[in-house]
C-alpha cells in the first residue's frame, strides 16, 4: 500500500503552498524594500521572481515528501533527449508569437515604435527573461507536472489511461485559466483562451510524459511577447521591451489590454502551436498517443 495522502489532499496540498509562500515572500520582501518597491519596476519585478522561484520549490518539496513523486514524476528529466524538446519548445514559442507580430503589423492592427537600447532597457529586458525563465519552470511544474499528473493518476482506474490523461488535462487547463482570470484586463475571453492554452501546454506533457515541450513553449512565449514585442502579457504591462507596440486593431482581434491571448491572433497561434506539438512528438518518436507513465508514477515509498 502507498504510504502517502489520498489524492484530494494532495491536489490541494502542492497549489495551497505554492500560493502560500508566494504571498509571504512578496509581502516580506515588499515590507522589506517599502518605498523603493513601488517605485521602480524593476525592484518589483526582482520581488515577484524570488517570490515565484521560493514557491516554485516549496511546491517541488510537498510534491516529493507528501506526494512522494520523484523529480522524473513531475516531468523534470534532464538528459540528451528533454534538451533537444526543451530547445523545441523554445523555438515554437518564439515562433509563435513572432508570427503574432507579424500577422499584426501586416495587417496593421499592430503598430511598431522605435526606443533606443539604453543600459537601463536592457537591463530591464534580461530581468524580464530571468522572471519568465522561473515563471515557466514553477507554472508548469505546479500545473502540468503536480495537477494533471495526480488528477490523471486517480482518474485511471475508472476510466482507462487515455481517458485519464485526458481528464487531467481539462482539469489542470481549467485551473490554469481561472488562475488568470484575477489578472488585469481578465474576462471571459482571456480565460477561455488561456485556458485553451493550457490545453496546448499540457498536451506537450501528456504526449512525452515530460515537461520539456511545455517548459520551453511557456518561457518563450512570455518572454517574446513582453520583453521583444511589448505587448501585455496576460493582463501585465512590465513597461520594457525590446520593441515598442501599439494595438490599434479590433480588441477581438489582438486582444486588447490582456495581451494577444485574449485576441484571435493568439487563439491562433495557440491552435497552431497545438498542431506542431503533435506533428513534432509524431516525427520524433514515430507514434502520436498518450505517455501511459502520465498516470502510473515512480512512488518511492510503498508497503
Amino acid at each position: 500500500m502507498e504510504r502517502r495522502p489520498r489524492a484530494p489532499f494532495r491536489l490541494l496540498a502542492t497549489p495551497v503552498v505554492f500560493v502560500l509562500v508566494s504571498l509571504v515572500v512578496a509581502l516580506s520582501l515588499s515590507a522589506a524594500l517599502g518605498a523603493l518597491a513601488e517605485s521602480s519596476r524593476l525592484v518589483a519585478l526582482v520581488v515577484s521572481l524570488v517570490s515565484v522561484g521560493a514557491s516554485g520549490l516549496a511546491a517541488l518539496v510537498v510534491a516529493r515528501y507528501v506526494d512522494r513523486r520523484t523529480v522524473t514524476d513531475l516531468g523534470l528529466r534532464f538528459d540528451r533527449e528533454w534538451a533537444v524538446d526543451l530547445a523545441f519548445g523554445l523555438a515554437l514559442g518564439t515562433g509563435l508569437m513572432t508570427a503574432v507580430f507579424v500577422v499584426g503589423v501586416a495587417a496593421d492592427w499592430i503598430a511598431v515604435s522605435s526606443v533606443p537600447l539604453g543600459v537601463d532597457r536592457l537591463l530591464g529586458v534580461g530581468s524580464l527573461l530571468a522572471f519568465f525563465v522561473v515563471v515557466g519552470i514553477a507554472e508548469e511544474l505546479l500545473l502540468r507536472g503536480v495537477v494533471l499528473t495526480d488528477v490523471a493518476e486517480g482518474l485511471r482506474w475508472r476510466f482507462g489511461p487515455d481517458a485519464a490523461v485526458a481528464g487531467g488535462l481539462a482539469v489542470s487547463s481549467a485551473v490554469f485559466g481561472v488562475a488568470h482570470y484575477t489578472n488585469p484586463n481578465a474576462g471571459f475571453a482571456s480565460t477561455t483562451s488561456i485556458t485553451l492554452a493550457g490545453v496546448m501546454l499540457g498536451l506537450g506533457y501528456a504526449l512525452t510524459g515530460d515537461l520539456a515541450i511545455p517548459t520551453g513553449i511557456h518561457i518563450s512565449w512570455n518572454f517574446v511577447q513582453g520583453g521583444v514585442f511589448g505587448f501585455a502579457v496576460s493582463g501585465l504591462d512590465f513597461g520594457t521591451s525590446l520593441v515598442e507596440t501599439t494595438e490599434r486593431g479590433p480588441d477581438v482581434i489582438t486582444g486588447g489590454a490582456f495581451g494577444p491571448e485574449a485576441g484571435l491572433l493568439g487563439v491562433g497561434a495557440i491552435l497552431l502551436g497545438a498542431v506542431c506539438i503533435a506533428a513534432y512528438v509524431r516525427a520524433r518518436r514515430g507514434e502520436l498517443g498518450f505517455e501511459p507513465s502520465v498516470t502510473v508514477p515512480d512512488l518511492r515509498w510503498k508497503e
